[in-house]
């Protein structure tokens, strides 16, 4: 699962360690990591809701593998730039740049393997799952997102880095709590949903078209398209840009306007006629869609055709030629 919610180039850097093979030293806060992904239990963090650690590899190339703890959600966020590949079981989850600012996530009890083609720094979150809503418990609704250039992310890591041996727990804690809410409130990408195809429009459309006077229900329209109402309704939308219900509304107005400028019938038997059970219903449609009540439509489409009709008749070119050489 992979969304940029940032194009632009510029970014934040993060300030580097003070040479290629150090680590920064070790707080009760935020500590050291000496493998990837994986806490010293002798620090007593990997019993707490939520852990941070920090971890970096100066080597231009390095290959690691961990598994999530059963109870925790893991979140990284690069401090520099990097180039990652990052597969589980043959598959793979991301190939390419992380922008510091980067960050990914892996749910509970998953394993994960990690190949970096330049020097890396991370900031590593171990979230306990209960900091997250119970929907997110046993679902693959936060799982292998990775997130390039995440503003808060990138805030979060930036003021943890910042205060470095000064960060106490208790600051790191509303951090990880932060991170979680952001994350749990995300709008996760969704599978991509083709248009619906042209043979199935037409026929949708027509069928429209010739009972757009009766109730149509979206069971209806799905079974003429051929397909679930989910499905249905989702490419509808896509191919046209409305729903469903909305299309109806929208063609029942067309066909009341032709009514409206062509005929003298009441504002009710035309309420009735497109397939609308009241006037009001009809009037309050109409108003949303066409920001005029039907009344009001009605006397400037009149209005509009006298004009039309007042206007002289356009005469030849040659006709006006005439008259010109004559005056």
């Amino acid at each position: 699962m992979l969304t940029n919610l940032q194009a632009g180039d510029a970014w934040i850097e993060f300030p580097g360690t003070s040479g290629d093979c150090e680590f920064p030293r070790a707080t009760h806060a935020i500590i050291r990591e000496r493998q990837w992904r994986q806490i010293d239990p002798g620090t007593g963090a990997a019993a707490e809701d939520i852990a941070i650690s920090r971890w970096e590899d100066p080597r231009s190339t390095s290959s690691h593998q961990a598994t999530t703890p059963e109870d925790r959600y893991f979140v990284g966020i690069a401090l520099k730039t990097t180039r990652a590949k990052l597969t589980r079981d043959r598959q793979v989850i991301f190939d390419g740049t992380m922008p510091a600012g980067t960050l990914y996530l892996t749910a509970p009890s998953k394993p994960l393997a990690g190949q970096f083609q330049s020097p890396c720094a991370f900031l590593h979150f171990y979230i306990s799952a209960d900091q997250f809503p119970a929907q997110f418990s046993g679902t693959e609704g936060l799982n292998d997102l990775v997130m390039l250039r995440d503003p808060l992310a990138a805030e979060l890591a930036k003021a943890l880095i910042e205060l470095g041996d000064a960060a106490d727990h208790e600051f790191t804690r509303c951090i990880g709590q932060t991170l979680a809410m952001h994350l749990a409130r995300l709008e996760l990408p969704r599978a991509k949903v083709n248009a619906l195809p042209k043979w199935r429009l037409r026929r949708v459309e027509q069928y429209i078209a010739d009972h757009f006077h009766r109730c149509i229900s979206l069971s209806e329209l799905a079974n003429v398209a051929g397909l679930s109402r989910m499905h249905f309704a989702a490419q509808f939308r896509v191919a046209t840009g409305y729903r469903p219900r909305e299309y109806l509304l929208n063609h029942r107005i067309e066909q009341a306007k032709t009514l409206l400028a062509t005929t003298e019938r009441p504002l009710a038997e035309i309420a009735l006629a497109v397939g609308f059970s009241t006037q009001a219903h009809f009037s309050t449609v109409f108003k949303r869609i066409t920001d005029q009540s039907p009344a009001r439509w009605r006397l400037a489409s009149k209005g509009e055709r006298r004009e039309v009709q007042a206007l002289p008749p356009r005469r030849p070119a040659t006709e006006r030629d005439w008259i010109s050489a004559a005056a």
